[in-house]
């Protein structure tokens, strides 16, 4: 870092001596361009921090996947983008296999045609834990966890 500092150093000593140089009339120029190359340094640095973030994010989902943040931990529903997705899938196929049922068989069709979505529905509600039961596991977690200080 000291390296970069004294770069910046030198970079405004210059910035300065040519304001000496040119005078006044110059000196936003000079300093948008000192301010430039600083905001480039700073955008460099901020690259290399991310990477080596995201780098150590990774190393660490390989060793052990159980200790990436999951939205469950976040305070969301875990598996919430998986719930919501279906959800809009099944809204927007509806639409056609309403219409599809109707012009077939007529409301009956029509009938068929949503019970047949609510039944998908169903069977997906209830192969990925319900949203009330896993929030009351995670209200059971959240107590025992608790309890668990209280000691």
């Amino acid at each position: 870092m000291e390296a970069r500092d004294h770069e910046i150093e030198k970079e405004l000593a210059a910035t300065l001596q040519a304001r000496r140089e040119l005078g006044p009339e110059y000196e936003s120029a000079l300093i948008d361009s000192f301010l430039e190359k600083v905001e480039q340094r700073l955008d460099t640095t901020l690259d290399r921090r991310v990477r080596r973030h995201l780098a150590e994010q990774q190393v660490t989902a390989a060793r052990d996947p159980r200790s990436i943040r999951t939205p469950s931990a976040a305070g969301a529903p875990s598996g919430f983008g998986e719930r919501f997705g279906f959800g809009v899938v099944s809204l927007v196929l509806a639409v056609p296999l309403s219409a599809i049922g109707v012009v077939n068989a007529g409301i009956e069709g029509l009938v068929v045609a949503w019970m047949g979505i609510v039944g998908v529905n169903a069977v997906h509600a209830a192969r990925s834990g319900g949203l009330f039961r896993q929030r009351a596991r995670e209200r059971r977690a959240a107590s025992a966890s608790a309890s668990e200080w209280s000691d």
